[in-house]
């Protein structure tokens, strides 16, 4: 009978160090789950902040375009194709259903942007004119808070889409419903050619 205790005994100790290590076998791959599906969570809306920082610099550029464009016609009326072209640019942004057609009328409009400021050197006037030179500040402080704000973007971005690519992240991002996010790059004519502008 008395080793008929012990064994008793011996298998439930046995019994609890096992039911132990599960438990904490368990616990830390719980953990480790947890861990995995909050960092993509954390990644999505590291993406999700910048590109909001991005889309206010964005909105503020649409925002200050109208006022260009009038402070402009004046002296350069005869560009209505340049005006149209920015125009429907700026509708193609807000009409855009995906961050990727945000970031391709954004593209566009930089670029018809660029040949409105150009315009100052054909018309002497619109140079000496205090409104015009005031927008112009204010577009050029948009178009740096743009730069760093795509540039923040871009990170997140990389982190996101780094962390998606990986063997246990993937399995995460999938778990949490992140996907891969589009980078907000310059267009390949931005990067290649310089703007025109006829008279």
């Amino acid at each position: 009978m008395r080793n008929y205790g012990r064994a008793s005994t011996t298998i439930a100790v046995i019994f609890i160090v096992v039911l132990a290590v599960i438990l904490l076998l368990g616990l830390a791959i719980f953990g480790w789950y947890i861990n995995g599906y909050n960092k993509a969570i954390r990644l999505d809306e590291a993406v999700n902040d910048a590109w909001a920082n991005v889309d206010a610099q964005l909105q503020r550029r649409l925002d200050l375009v109208p006022n260009l464009i009038e402070t402009v016609k004046g002296y350069a009326e005869h560009e209505k194709e340049l005006f149209e072209n920015i125009a429907k640019s700026r509708e193609k942004y807000f009409q855009a259903d995906s961050r990727a057609g945000q970031i391709e009328a954004s593209n566009e409009l930089g670029g018809f942007l660029s040949r409105l400021l150009m315009l100052q050197e054909a018309y002497p006037d619109l140079k000496a004119n205090q409104n015009f030179l005031a927008l112009q500040d204010q577009l050029e402080g948009t178009e740096n808070r743009i730069a760093v704000g795509r540039t923040r973007y871009n990170e997140a971005a990389k982190l996101l889409n780094s962390y998606a690519r990986e063997f246990f992240g993937s399995f995460f991002c999938r778990r949490a419903k992140v996907k891969l996010v589009e980078y907000f790059e310059a267009t390949e004519q931005a990067k290649t050619e310089v703007p025109k502008v006829e008279f």
